[in-house]
């Protein structure tokens, strides 16, 4: 699942569904009764009909819609999308909580010839506005362009090194410049084999034995760069086979080091190469 693949309209779900979560510990009904506080009223989870048509109901619309905007493929239920069925909970779970609200007591205080019965708790009244920002939030995101908005903002990627470069001399490096040692020292551990010692003072240069190595190659007009990719895509081996090796993921960055024609051979952040056949669309960083 990749996280930077959610939107801003999937952080008002997840944030609607934590409200809801709160809501459900709090009261269902409410009483204004003439001379009496403190009353004990029961929180939603006393009400199976609440619990199961609006908690519930709610928690796992909301938790459909984030993992169906998190994996890299669609998958369906019933038929019907991660996002699309996530979506139709969230709104069962929206009427539900409108006709709790309505009617709290659900037809009891139609026994009798009393009229009067509890009115919609805090609890209740909560889960109503947490639910309906939910189901508008997941049915809007994909018509709102500012809910379609990445959820956590895009890393700027680092300066690509040139293709071809040397990393930077160290210890242990073999072409890291080693300091002059006193004449007749020893090599040093790390010195590469068969490097020669310097020379005592004033004795003189070896002359410079072979001729001049052959010019290396000019560099290719190619220079790695970092890119994103608009919707999920496959990643091939180089070899040529047709089964993928890894899938580029939007929202993240990754390194193309080759340009074969139309094609790239990209580096994932694990190290494993593959050829990219669709550049169509990318982000260069």
């Amino acid at each position: 699942m990749n996280i930077r693949s959610l939107t801003r309209g999937d952080g008002v779900v997840i944030g609607a569904a934590v409200v809801l979560f709160i809501a459900s510990f709090l009261d269902n009904y409410s009483y204004n009764v003439d001379g009496a506080s403190g009353l004990d009223m029961p929180n939603l989870w006393a009400s199976g009909p609440v619990l199961l048509g609006v908690v519930f109901a709610g928690i796992i619309g909301a938790a459909l819609v984030v993992l169906g905007r998190g994996l890299p493929q669609p998958r369906k239920v019933a038929g019907l999308e991660l996002v699309q069925a996530g979506t139709a909970f969230t709104v069962v779970a929206a009427l539900g909580a409108l006709g709790n609200v309505i009617d709290p007591a659900g037809g009891a205080n139609n026994i009798g010839s009393s009229s009067s019965g509890p009115d919609a708790g805090m609890g209740l009244i909560l889960a109503l506005i947490a639910t309906l920002v939910m189901a508008g939030a997941a049915i809007a995101t994909p018509l709102v362009p500012v809910l379609q908005a990445g959820l956590l903002p895009t890393p700027k990627p680092a300066a690509p090194q040139p293709y071809g470069a040397q990393p930077p001399g160290g210890y242990g490096y073999p072409g890291a410049p080693a300091a002059a040692a006193p004449y007749g020292a020893q090599p040093q551990p790390g010195q590469p084999f068969g490097q020669p010692q310097p020379a005592a003072p004033g004795a003189p240069q070896p002359a410079a034995q072979g001729a001049p190595a052959a010019a290396q190659p000019a560099a290719a007009d190619f220079s790695p760069f970092w890119f994103a990719v608009p919707v999920t895509r496959p990643l091939f081996a180089e070899d040529g086979s047709p089964t993928p090796i890894a899938e580029l993921a939007p929202g993240t960055w990754y390194l193309a080091v080759e340009q074969r024609g139309a094609q790239l051979i990209a580096q994932t952040q694990d190290g494993r190469r593959g050829v990219l056949q669709d550049t169509s669309g990318i982000q260069r960083g």
